[in-house]
């Protein structure tokens, strides 16, 4: 079941591509972000605070859990927000605004192998030759489909290294999290760190926000910003951290290498491009790998330390 859930997490993000790099003709990339980041926060909240109201044995762990916040837990999830939404969604966003999809995708793509590294640095997770065989197959993969378009001159390279900065975020916010997921529920943990991050943001981005013509946005724009943030922001995230929690951290990050498939499959459905037979090869090499990777034996994940 978590696989299945991880690859509907790819194909929301792998659209989400098209459908932000869009938007961005009419809105200002940062003004885009922190409207879909506010929306998003606001669910969340909306979600958490309806659940209080209900007995907790009727909640899902996914939802909700017993587990009382302490002062280390609301600690960590300011923390968490300032890493893995301030400033992932500054440097991400920023990122594909500057630069190709192409680029962005292949340096993305590295986001497993960090993750895997840090986590074997700090003792989180065990990660065995058949899950860097799977990595290093996954990345050869995204190298072909996309490898060919990528340049590192010209106007792109600040876009370039503000992605390779969104990349380091996200890893150093997927490991910071695992402790906080195993005591609470994704939502919570989401939801909550969402909110801090948003809090800083919006004060932060404001210029941007005050210049953007929102009145004149079209239908097409406002509906991109929603589903960016109930589906992107939203759901993805929560089917992320469900699975970190259920199968760590270094696989899960592995299906990040799905994402530049399923933007390059949308293209060719929706816009009209053509996809090569080395660019078939080079997904086959990607999914594969995650095959590969989810067929390694389970890693040992450190235990949460209790505050």
């Amino acid at each position: 079941m978590i696989d299945v859930l991880l690859l509907l997490m790819s194909v929301i993000w792998g659209t989400n591509y098209s459908i932000i790099k869009a938007a961005f003709r009419e809105l200002d990339p940062q003004a885009f972000n922190a409207a879909r980041m506010g929306i998003a926060s606001a669910a969340f909240l909306s979600i958490i605070v309806s659940l209080q109201l209900r007995p907790r044995r009727a909640v899902n762990s996914i939802f909700q859990t017993p587990t009382r916040m302490t002062r280390r837990d609301w600690l960590e999830l300011v923390a968490l927000g300032i890493v893995g939404h301030f400033l992932y969604q500054y440097f991400f966003i920023g990122g594909l605004a500057l630069t190709t999809v192409a680029n962005s995708s292949l340096l993305l793509a590295a986001t497993p192998v960090v993750i895997a590294l840090l986590s074997a640095m700090l003792g989180q997770e065990r990660v065995g030759p058949r899950h860097w065989a799977g990595a290093a197959l996954s990345m050869v993969g995204i190298y072909v489909v996309v490898g060919h378009g990528v340049t590192l001159s010209g106007a792109g390279v600040k876009g370039d290294v503000m992605m390779v900065a969104a990349v380091i975020c996200w890893a150093a916010y997927t490991l910071g999290a695992r402790r906080l997921v195993a005591r609470h529920s994704p939502v919570g943990v989401t939801g909550l760190s969402m909110t801090c991050g948003t809090l800083i943001y919006i004060p932060v981005m404001w210029p941007h926000i005050r210049q953007a013509a929102w009145l004149n946005l079209s239908a097409r724009t406002w509906i991109s910003i929603v589903y960016s943030a109930i589906f992107a922001l939203g759901v993805a995230y929560v089917i992320w951290y469900a699975a970190v929690r259920q199968i760590g951290s270094a696989r899960t990050s592995v299906y990040s290498n799905v994402i530049p498939i399923v933007a390059m499959i949308t293209a060719v459905l929706f816009l009209g491009e053509t996809m090569t037979m080395t660019e078939l090869l080079g997904a086959a090499a990607v999914l594969i790998g995650v095959a590969l990777t989810r067929s390694a034996p389970q890693t040992r994940p450190s235990e949460p330390c209790e505050p």
